[in-house]
C-alpha cells in the first residue's frame, strides 16, 4: 500500500464519542507527506482516571481545544480519497462513527484497514504480542511517545508501508 492516511485517536473516558485527541499522517507514494495533530473537546466532557493515566491528558489539557466538527474539517481534506489506517481499526472507527453520530454529522463511510490484524497474519506467532509499540519495533521503528495520538499514528503508518 503505497497511498493512505493512518489516524489514531485518545479518548477521554469509556464512551467512544470522547475522542479528546487525534494525529493523522498521509502518505502517498509510500513516503510521509503531511501530518496533522489536534487535542479536542471531548463529549462527552469528562475525563476517567484509567484513560488519564493511558495517555496523560486531562480537562485543563482540552477546556480550550475546539470541539470535533472544528478539528474535522480540517482533516477531511488530507484524507479525501484515501483509505484510513489504524492499529485496531475497530476501536479507531468505533470512535469516528460515535462522535460523527453525537454531532450529527453525515458518516462518509470511509475505508479501514488494520495494522493490528495484518501484524497477526504477517508475525503470526513470532511476536511475543501483537501490541503497536511491539509490532513497530520489529518493523524497525522506536516508539517513544506511546499514546500521544500522532506518534502512535506515525507507528502505524510506518507498520502499514512495511506489512501492508
Amino acid at each position: 500500500m503505497t497511498d493512505f492516511a493512518a489516524i489514531d485517536f485518545e479518548t477521554a473516558n469509556e464512551q467512544l464519542s470522547s475522542v479528546c485527541s487525534v494525529g493523522v499522517v498521509i502518505v502517498r507514494g509510500g513516503e510521509i507527506v503531511d501530518s496533522f495533530y489536534s487535542l479536542i473537546h471531548p463529549e462527552p466532557e469528562y475525563y476517567q482516571w484509567f484513560c488519564q493515566r493511558v495517555h496523560g491528558l486531562s480537562a485543563e489539557d482540552t477546556e480550550d481545544a475546539p470541539v470535533f466538527p472544528y478539528v474535522w474539517e480540517k482533516i477531511a481534506s488530507k484524507i479525501e480519497g484515501l483509505p484510513l489506517v489504524a492499529h485496531n481499526a475497530r476501536f479507531d472507527e468505533g470512535c469516528l462513527k460515535a462522535v460523527f453520530r453525537v454531532y450529527q454529522m453525515d458518516y462518509p463511510d470511509y475505508v479501514f484497514m488494520d495494522t493490528l490484524t495484518a501484524s497477526r497474519r504477517h508475525y503470526g506467532c513470532s511476536l511475543p504480542n501483537h501490541q503497536l509499540q511491539t509490532v513497530a519495533a520489529a518493523c524497525g521503528y522506536d516508539l517513544i511517545h506511546h499514546h500521544h495520538a500522532l506518534a502512535d499514528a506515525e507507528a502505524c503508518a510506518y507498520i502499514a508501508r512495511q506489512i501492508l
